[in-house]
Order: structure tokens, then C-alpha cells, then sequence
């Protein structure tokens, strides 16, 4: 290797050393146990009202209602569980995995030990073809070299892939559940039994309650409408984030590497709720352990930071967002439909 090489990659790879000490300096990693138990007292609130007033509703289709506002509390959950996975919460280990098992297993009904082992391979290597779980191809696909070979319903999907992805969202919430069990089923996993056997109380408790009040009918689409306004919501949180972004080689930098496959979502206060603070994805791959009332605030530092070092920093509406990453899967589609 050359010296230029050389020095160009140790003026890289110091590059994230010194927005770190900005961002310390700042006091932007401190924890903010304040607004964590507001939040939490908030979710909880929340659905314990939901299902209260589920069973003081009784045998009604109001209840679709409650399904409704249900799937939008399981979503504000879901993030949650993600805020304590990232040890923004609670500093430890130890506590961070309880609350997590709590708010994912019992309330939420999906195996936290298996989401944070996707999520952790997901932050490490973001957009990545082979190493983020989160691109690799499945149903939908990401890559224009995954699109070659698929045929019956996969094709089809893949061929109209980006007028499809909202309404395949609607079973991302049942994707999650069966992936949650593939998991449980792997003899690797920690802590394997307590996993399944909380799930398996979220099941119970939700099952009775549904089929102790409602009527079968009643029940199926209470369940229907609930896990499809869950799904669509937490899919809507996640896919603005890296969909429709640069697929890195691997030979990145850390600063690099989850700056320039990432994306932030502007939209104000209510952007911010809505989005569990998952709309400053940039400041939260570069610092995933940051609290989330800390990232509004990181965001000029590492903004002005990244315009300093030449380094492409992408902002976006909402709207925007989701546009671009439509037009990525439709673009990805193309090779099949030409095959057509």
C-alpha cells in the first residue's frame, strides 16, 4: 500500500474520532431517564386504556376501532423495545434485557433476543447485499441481482414489487410473530425458554380476550385489523430510513458507511413522535446508544460536521422519502418486467 493510501485512509478512519468528541463534548450521550419514564408511562397508559376499553366495549364492532388505535400503541411500543435494545434506556445490560423481554414478548408478542441479534447485524453493516438482514431477498427484493430466477408468486411480487409494498406491510406484524418462532426453535438462541414462554403468555392473554368477548367473526377481523395497522405503521417508520440508498462494498469507513446509506426524514415535532425519532437515522446509526431527545440537537453538529468532510449528508419530506424508496423497488423490478 502507498503512502498517499496510507494517510488517506488514517485521516478517514479519524474522521468519526472527532465528531465523537464533539458530540461527548456536548453531553449528547448522557442518559435521559426523565423522558424515557414519560414515554413509558405514556405507552403503558395507553394500552391498558386501549384494552379497557376494549372489554367495556364488549361483543360490538366498535371494537374494529379499538383494533385500530391498538396496532398504532403496539407500533409506539415496538419502538420503544427498539430504544431500550440500543441501551439508550438503561446503561446495562442486565435491565435493558428485561425491559425489552416485557415491552417485545409480553406486550408486543415478537422475541426481542432475535429482533436485537438482526437489528445489531443490521447497524453493523447497513444497505450491505450480504451482511444486512434487512436487504437480503426475501419477498421483496433490494438488489437488481437478486431479481434474476424468480418466478410464480415471488416474481410476480417482485415485478410489481413497489405498487405492492404498502399492502404487504399489512402482514409484516404476522412476519414478525413467524420469525420470532424460527428463531425460538434454534438451540443457539439465549435465553431461549424465557423467550417462548412470554410469548406464549402475550398469546394466551390476547387469544382469550378476543375469543372470550368477541364473536369468532368479531374476533378474526379485530385481529385482522389490528396486526394490518401495526404492521403498515411500524413498516412506515422503518422503510424512509436506508430504502432507496447507496449499497455500500464494505470498505467504508465507520463515518461513511452509516451516513452515506442512510437517510433523514424533516417534518417537525410530529414527524418526530410519530417516527420514534427513527426520522434522525443518520445521527442514530452514527450513535446508536444516543437517547432520543438527544438527536434533534445532534443533528446540526453532525450535519456541519459531514458538510466539512465532504461527505454527503441526505434529508428529505416524509413524502420524499417514501417516493425514493418506491422508485428503488420499482427500479429494481426492472430486469423481470423486461423479462416479461
Amino acid at each position: 500500500m502507498s503512502a498517499s493510501v496510507t494517510a488517506r485512509s488514517r485521516v478517514a478512519g479519524s474522521d468519526f474520532a472527532a465528531l465523537n468528541r464533539l458530540i461527548v463534548n456536548a453531553g449528547l450521550l448522557d442518559r435521559r431517564p426523565a423522558y424515557y419514564a414519560v414515554r413509558a408511562s405514556a405507552v403503558t397508559v395507553s394500552m391498558a386504556g386501549a384494552w379497557a376499553v376494549f372489554f367495556l366495549t364488549g361483543p360490538s364492532w366498535w371494537t374494529v376501532a379499538v383494533a385500530a388505535v391498538l396496532g398504532v400503541v403496539f407500533a409506539q411500543a415496538a419502538l420503544l423495545a427498539h430504544d431500550v435494545a440500543h441501551r439508550q434506556v438503561f446503561r446495562t445490560r442486565k435491565p435493558s434485557d428485561t425491559a425489552g423481554r416485557i415491552v417485545a414478548n409480553v406486550a408486543v408478542g415478537m422475541s426481542y433476543g432475535w429482533w436485537v441479534d438482526k437489528h445489531t447485524r443490521h447497524h453493523n453493516n447497513p444497505n450491505h447485499d450480504d451482511l444486512d438482514p434487512d436487504v437480503q431477498p426475501e419477498l421483496l427484493i433490494w438488489a437488481t441481482e437478486a431479481a434474476w430466477g424468480r418466478r410464480g408468486i415471488k416474481g410476480f411480487v417482485n415485478r410489481h414489487q413497489a405498487g405492492l409494498f404498502f399492502p404487504l406491510l399489512t402482514l409484516l406484524s404476522i412476519d414478525l410473530r413467524i420469525s420470532s418462532i424460527k428463531a425460538l426453535r434454534r438451540p443457539g438462541m439465549r435465553r431461549r425458554g424465557l423467550e417462548a414462554s412470554l410469548m406464549a403468555l402475550h398469546l394466551a392473554g390476547y387469544g382469550a380476550a378476543l375469543l372470550l368477548v368477541l364473536s369468532p367473526l368479531q374476533a378474526l377481523v379485530f385481529f385482522l385489523v389490528h396486526h394490518a395497522v401495526f404492521g403498515v405503521y411500524l413498516g412506515m417508520t422503518f422503510a424512509p430510513n436506508h430504502k432507496g440508498m447507496p449499497h455500500p462494498t464494505g470498505d467504508e469507513d465507520y463515518l461513511r458507511k452509516q451516513v452515506l446509506t442512510s437517510r433523514n426524514v424533516k417534518g417537525g415535532r410530529l414527524v418526530d413522535i410519530a417516527l420514534g425519532g427513527l426520522n434522525y437515522q443518520i445521527e442514530h446509526h452514527l450513535f446508536p446508544a444516543m437517547p432520543t431527545p438527544n438527536l434533534p440537537r445532534a443533528q446540526p453538529i453532525v450535519r456541519a460536521y459531514c458538510e466539512q468532510a465532504g461527505v454527503s449528508y441526505e434529508e428529505t419530506g416524509l413524502i420524499m422519502s417514501y417516493r425514493q424508496a418506491l422508485r428503488h423497488l420499482h427500479a429494481v423490478g426492472a430486469p423481470l418486467r423486461e423479462a416479461r
